[in-house]
């Protein structure tokens, strides 16, 4: 069934209704999948217009879901979804169904799975790739406690470009684990697919046969039948390839189908009854069901809450400030127009990144890697080593992915690199497996990297120029979203490396002053915080754009402390090692003593909820940081009593 509008009211489900649990999915004959697979569409449709959140991947295996569970014998055996963004069928019929709309909103539903929430979640995830590794584990534990059961990992032909998804295939067949590997085929990750890896999947479709499993559960090799996705090929291979799967030594089957519930249902009962590594390729279609998506998946990969019933038709929106992205990418574009020997590369982050002009305007100084972070990296390494200027783009959460390749293949080697950090700080509703809150520890003590953070969009402009005519490693992170609604100059500046200005400096007729270093998007609100200290007490303040955390401003935080009572430092990120650490490291080597507090994250994972909210509660709003600030001040004044 084919739906065009996400409706405003709950649709009627009674079948859906009856499953609170897979056991009860269980009691339903073969013949009523179809009918609850319909239901659980038109449900999810709804819910994901009241909660927003992943759209596409979950519309695409709501039959593979259902197969999954009504095959399995869940929880006892272990179903893991890698990334996770496809798991909203899954919470759906594990007991979730009526918490779903709460998905991503404070206090609700995680935006992943996570063993916290839910028995049938097996596995917490967000990042790619990890699912096959944590399915050899659990195979072979299970194994070692004599306590076997069915391990099965949910897989995506975008999560499979990663190493780490090959490196846990080896192993599994190394150790002959008993495990199966659903590849779940849709030609995408969030962009399109690329590379080798999509071209190998394009030629086992080429080659016009698939592997079934035959009445005694033997793999036998047939014609494809004639259904609708076989045409839905990349350029036709001059010879087919081998199966690279086979060859490594999986056992392999298909690709099927993965909308056809009742063949789906009978592949699995038959290759769960075998034993080592075995994967499954099903073929299903992002965005099944709904024409919108299943016309443009990338658009639909994610959707924002709808207040009423929405046709396909184009939505008006207000004009709001251009996102962080959308200044990075017409940097990219502007800076390539100027030096030929700009390239930029993306771990399958294109349109996240601002990078789809780019890419149009300069296709052969475009990369994207797939999701190979590690990869990404060392690719930008061995680019700046002819001479070429490469930029990488990647989130902050998954540049943790690369840590080595950073330290070892470019800041050890000082090759020049920029890198655009999008998502740094906290994310909101996709909660703590995107936080980018940790990237001015692991990267501030890394020796020839220069690491910048703009206050503003316009700041953000000139630091990415900045970065990239600083002859060595140089990385700007900015914030998800949009920015201040400042004015962006058009021409490219240069700032002095390692210099912070004083942007607000507020004067009582008093002797002692608070100076609030801010960084990055914590100078807005700590200018408003200020304003209000100033209002509220006698005394003067002084706000400082610290823009570097390495290298430090030390000239300005020394020459502050000869008319600073209180030091405060405020980030969007977490305090250990964070930039304020940076500031308590300086002063205490040049011994300057005066009170310092720090204000950012603590240490604990910050559950999702919108990112206002988030960051009230951490205390980094101006309301926040006013109140921190007032209690410090009153605590220093009763000490100098």
């Amino acid at each position: 069934m084919l739906y065009t509008e996400i409706p405003a009211q709950r649709p009627v489900t009674p079948l859906l209704d009856q499953i609170n649990d897979p056991e009860q999915l269980r009691q339903f004959a073969t013949s009523q999948l179809v009918q609850i697979a319909n239901e659980l569409r038109q449900y999810i449709l709804y819910a994901a217009g009241k909660s927003g959140g992943h759209f596409g991947a979950n519309l695409g295996v709501v039959e593979l879901t259902i197969a999954l569970h009504y095959c399995l014998n869940t929880p006892k055996d272990r179903l893991i979804w890698d990334v996770g963004h496809q798991a909203y069928p899954h919470k759906i019929l594990t007991g979730r169904r009526e918490q779903i709309t709460s998905i991503r909103s404070k206090g609700g539903l995680a935006a992943f799975p996570t063993r916290d929430e839910s028995i049938f979640d097996t596995f917490g995830v967000g990042h790619s790739s990890t699912a096959i590794s944590a399915a050899v584990g659990m195979a072979l534990a299970r194994r070692y406690q004599k306590k076997p059961c069915d391990v099965v990992a949910v897989v995506g032909d975008g999560a499979m470009t990663a190493g780490m998804a090959f490196e846990a295939m080896n192993d599994a067949v190394a150790h002959q684990a008993d495990i199966m590997v659903i590849l779940n085929d849709n030609d995408m990750s969030i962009s399109c697919s690329t590379g080798g890896f999509a071209k190998h999947l394009a030629g086992i479709w080429q080659q016009g046969q698939f592997v079934n499993i035959n009445v005694n559960g033997e793999p036998v090799i047939e014609p494809y039948p004639d259904w609708e996705y076989r045409s839905r090929l990349h350029q036709p291979a001059t010879q087919a390839p081998d199966n690279l799967f086979k060859a490594i030594g999986f056992e392999y089957y298909g690709p099927f189908d993965g909308h056809n519930l009742e063949q789906m249902v009978r592949v699995l009962h038959a290759v769960k009854q075998r034993k080592g590594p075995r994967l499954i390729h099903v073929y299903t279609k992002k965005g099944k069901g709904f024409s919108a998506a299943e016309a443009d998946p990338i658009k639909y990969h994610a959707i924002a809450k709808v207040s009423q019933t929405v046709t396909t038709q184009p939505l008006i929106t207000p004009k709001t400030p251009p996102k962080y992205s959308d200044i990075f990418g017409q940097w990219l574009c502007d800076e390539a127009h100027k030096d030929t020997r700009l390239l930029a590369i993306t771990p399958a982050m294109c349109e996240g990144s601002g990078m789809v002009e780019f890419a149009k305007i300069y296709p052969d100084r475009f990369f994207d890697v797939a999701i190979a972070e590690q990869h990404a990296l060392t690719l930008a390494a061995g680019m700046a080593c002819e001479g070429v200027k490469p930029v990488v783009a990647i989130y902050s959460t998954f540049l943790q992915r690369g840590y080595d390749q950073l330290v070892h293949d470019i800041a050890l080697q000082n090759l020049d690199v920029t890198f655009g950090i999008d998502r740094a700080g906290l994310v909101g509703e996709d909660g703590p497996t995107h936080a980018g809150v940790y990237d001015y520890a692991y990267m501030r003590t890394i020796p020839n990297l220069v690491l910048m953070a703009p206050k503003d969009e316009n700041e953000c402009r000139q630091m990415l120029h900045t970065a990239y005519c600083y002859q060595g490693p140089a990385a700007v992170r900015y914030p998800r979203g949009t920015g201040l609604g400042v004015h962006v100059e058009e021409e490219l500046t240069c700032l002095e490396i390692g210099r912070a200005e004083v942007v607000l400096q507020l004067n009582h007729k008093s002797d002692e002053q608070i100076t609030i270093l801010a960084f990055g998007s914590r100078v807005a609100p700590a200018m408003q915080a200020a304003q209000n200290i100033f209002d509220h007490l006698e005394v003067n303040v002084c706000v400082v754009n610290m823009r570097y955390i390495k290298p430090l401003d030390e000239h300005i935080i020394q020459s502050l402390s000869e008319v600073t009572t209180l030091f405060v430092t405020v980030e969007e990120h977490a305090i250990m090692g964070g930039a304020g650490s940076a500031v308590s490291e300086y002063m205490a080597k040049d011994t300057i003593v005066k009170p310092i507090i720090h204000l950012g994250l603590s240490d604990s994972f910050l559950e999702h909820a919108e990112h206002s909210q988030m960051l009230h509660e951490a205390g980094l709003d101006s309301a926040g940081i006013t109140r921190s600030v007032e209690q410090a001040w009153q605590n220093t004044m009763q000490l100098m009593l």
